[in-house]
C-alpha cells in the first residue's frame, strides 16, 4: 500500500489453551477499503476480527488504527463498530429506535439523533419501514437495519462477521451489491469475515486468505484468481484443475500428460502443481489435437456450461467451461488444449512469505 494504512495488524498471535488460533499475522488495511478475511472454518478469521473489535485479547502483537494502539483501549472506546451474524436487533423497538439506540447511549441530543437516523435510514432504503418492528421485516430488511445501526455512529472501521449467511441465495446476491454500494456511499472502511469465496470475490477490494491461523496470501480478487500463491489458495478461490507433477523448464511435467506450460516458473525439479482454470481449458474436435478425452458429464449453469472430461492417465477428470448451452453429450470424444496456467508449490512452501511480501507491496 502506498499511503499510511488505516488499520495495521502486526505480528498478532492468539492462543486458546494448547491451540494457536493465529500465528503472527500481519496485514494493513487502507482507508475506505472493502477488505475481506476469507478462509475455511477454524482458520482464525473470526478470532482476528474479534481481536480488532476488542472482544479477544491476542497473546502478542499490535493492532493500530490511525497509529493508535487499540490493544490499550477497551472495546467500547475503540473507533470500531461490529455487525454480528444474528443482527441482534431489539424486537420491541421500531426500525428507527433500533438505529438510534447507540446514539442515545452516547447522550447525543434529540435533534442530532433524529437527523442522523433519518440520514442513514435514507441511505439504506428503509424510509417506508422506519416505524416497523424487526418481526415485520424480511431477512434482507433486518440486515439493512443492523447495518444502519452500525454505520450511524460513524466508526472509522466497520467489522462484519458473516453478514449475509442468514439470507437465502437470491437475497444474498442482491445484498452483496448493496453492501458494496453502501460502503462507497458512506465512505467507511469495511472488514468482512466470510467463508464464501464468491461473496468475498464479488465485494472486496482486497482479500486476505487464512488457513490454520496463517496468512496464505493477501491480494486483489483478480490476483488471487490468476496468480495463487499456493495450492491451497488455488483450490479455495474458484474452480481449478490441479495437476500435480514436477517442475521443468517452462512448466510442470505431469505424469500421464506431459509438460503443461506455466506462466510463472518455479525452480526446476521440485514438486509443483499446474493450475488450470476451467475457462482456460479449450475443447476441440478430437482429431485436431494430440490430447484426447471423453465427455463424462455436462452441467448447464445458465450463461455457461461446465464439461467434465476424462483423460487417460489422469486420476481426476478435467473441467472445462464453455459459453451458453453445450452440444456435447456424455461419451463424446473431444480434444483438449490448455490455455493460461499458473504453477504453484505443491506443498504450499513459501506461501506465507509471499503473503507477507504482498502486505508491503
Amino acid at each position: 500500500m502506498t499511503s499510511a494504512p488505516l488499520l495495521r495488524v502486526d505480528g498478532v498471535r492468539a492462543v486458546y489453551g494448547d491451540t494457536v488460533a493465529l500465528h503472527d499475522v500481519s496485514l494493513d488495511i487502507g482507508d475506505n477499503e472493502f477488505f475481506a478475511l476469507l478462509g475455511p472454518s477454524g482458520c482464525g478469521k473470526t478470532t482476528l476480527l474479534r481481536s480488532i473489535a476488542g472482544f479477544e485479547t491476542p497473546a502478542s502483537g499490535r493492532i493500530e488504527v490511525d497509529g493508535e494502539d487499540l490493544l490499550r483501549m477497551p472495546a467500547h472506546k475503540r473507533p470500531v463498530n461490529m455487525m454480528f451474524q444474528s443482527y441482534a436487533l431489539f424486537p420491541h423497538m421500531s426500525v428507527e429506535k433500533n438505529i438510534a439506540y447507540g446514539l442515545e447511549s452516547e447522550g447525543l441530543g434529540r435533534a442530532e439523533i433524529a437527523r442522523r437516523v433519518a440520514e442513514v435510514v435514507d441511505v439504506v432504503g428503509l424510509g417506508q419501514l422506519a416505524k416497523r418492528r424487526p418481526a415485520q421485516l424480511s431477512g434482507g430488511q433486518r440486515q439493512r437495519v443492523a447495518l444502519a445501526r452500525a454505520i450511524v455512529k460513524r466508526p472509522r472501521l466497520l467489522l462484519l462477521d458473516e453478514p449475509l449467511s442468514a439470507l437465502d441465495r437470491q437475497v444474498r446476491a442482491s445484498m452483496q451489491l448493496e453492501l458494496k454500494r453502501l460502503q462507497h456511499e458512506v465512505g467507511l472502511t469495511f472488514v468482512v469475515v466470510t467463508h464464501d469465496q464468491e461473496e468475498a470475490m464479488s465485494m472486496a477490494d482486497r482479500i486476505a486468505v487464512l488457513r490454520d491461523g496463517r496468512l496464505e496470501q493477501l491480494a486483489t480478487p483478480q490476483e488471487l484468481y490468476a496468480n495463487p500463491a499456493s495450492r491451497f489458495v488455488a483450490s479455495f478461490i474458484g474452480s481449478a484443475n490441479l495437476l500435480d507433477g514436477t517442475t521443468t523448464v517452462g512448466g510442470v511435467d505431469v505424469p500421464g500428460l506431459g509438460v503443461v506450460e506455466a506462466a510463472h516458473a518455479l525452480p526446476v525439479g521440485e514438486p509443483a502443481t499446474a493450475v488450470v482454470r476451467p475457462e482456460d481449458l479449450e475443447l476441440t474436435d478430437a482429431a485436431t489435437t494430440g490430447l484426447r478425452g471423453t465427455v463424462i458429464d455436462t452441467y448447464f449453469l445458465g450463461g455457461a456450461s461446465t464439461i467434465s472430461v476424462e483423460v487417460p492417465g489422469l486420476e481426476a477428470p478435467l473441467l472445462a467451461t464453455v459459453h451458453g448451452a453445450s452440444r456435447l453429450a456424455r461419451g463424446d470424444a473431444v480434444g483438449v488444449r490448455f490455455g493460461r496456467t499458473s504453477a504453484v508449490a505443491r506443498d504450499d512452501a513459501g506461501a506465507a512469505a509471499s503473503a507477507q511480501e504482498a502486505v508491503s507491496a
